[in-house]
């Protein structure tokens, strides 16, 4: 009696662990905030989306920080020391991907990976030079939590065609996540008609882009960011968006918006 009433305790405890490894399966969603800057003016890093950021990474002890980008060639030390530091506000440990013997295996194994802004042509090639760019894409399809600031986003879109950054290196392909199915342009930044500037807007560059390309543009402001759960894409923060499509005009975005069908 006692080993039927074990071996039904043994197959009820499989039955389980099938259900909820299943569930887990079907679970298995993009999780990303995809935040225009990581700084705004006059406030410390990351400061403004901290609230934010202790939700996203809530079942995380320790996340895993990409900085390549190495804003102003800081070093890949400073730069998570940075980020370390930011985030012991939120009680959460940071590891610099450089830490690690096996980039990719450091990527299969976080918890939550955050990649930082800097030079967005200096980011990508880095990702391929270390054969982790689809180690990153695979990862966060499948649900690791991500974080993404400046070129950290921009690399979540199509390409990093739309860029504000200078091309310091080339980088093997302009491909990059496609994590959304458009593309971005972060620090966006509407003309002003005060400044006596004959320079390109950004929104001229982006119209440029569209004379070769079809592919829309989202310019995103300081203080905004995009929340990608599963398939559902929604604009967050106080400050409304610039969409850009190729033979219409430009419009703006609402903060709450859905652009899960922007393609």
């Amino acid at each position: 009696m006692l080993i039927n009433k074990v071996t039904r305790f043994q197959i009820r405890k499989l039955e389980n662990n099938v259900t909820l490894n299943a569930l887990n399966t079907t679970l298995k969603m993009k999780n990303c905030i995809i935040a225009s800057t990581s700084t705004l003016y006059g406030g410390d890093y990351l400061d403004y989306i901290l609230p934010e950021l202790s939700e996203h990474f809530k079942n995380c002890k320790t996340i895993l920080f990409i900085p390549y980008a190495q804003p102003s060639g800081i070093s890949y030390e400073e730069y998570t020391n940075k980020v370390a530091a930011a985030f012991d506000n939120i009680n959460i440990v940071v590891k610099g991907i450089h830490e690690f013997e096996s980039p990719k295996a450091a990527i299969d194994q976080a918890e939550g990976i955050f990649t930082g802004g800097g030079n967005t042509f200096l980011l990508v090639f880095q990702l391929y030079k270390n054969n982790v760019m689809d180690a990153l894409a695979n990862a966060i399809k499948n649900g690791t939590p991500y974080l993404g600031t400046s070129a950290g986003s921009n690399i979540c879109g199509l390409t990093i065609q739309t860029t504000n950054d200078m091309p310091i290196i080339y980088p093997p392909n302009f491909q990059t996540l496609g994590i959304i199915p458009f593309n971005l342009n972060p620090h966006y930044l509407d003309a002003d008609l005060q400044l006596k500037h004959n320079g390109e807007t950004r929104e001229t560059r982006i119209k440029e882009y569209h004379q070769f390309n079809t592919v829309p543009v989202l310019g995103l402001r300081e203080g905004s960011w995009l929340e990608v759960k599963g398939e559902k894409i929604t604009l967050k923060g106080s400050l409304s968006a610039r969409l850009f499509r190729q033979n219409k005009n430009p419009e703006e975005i609402a903060s709450g918006s859905d652009l899960s069908d922007l393609k």
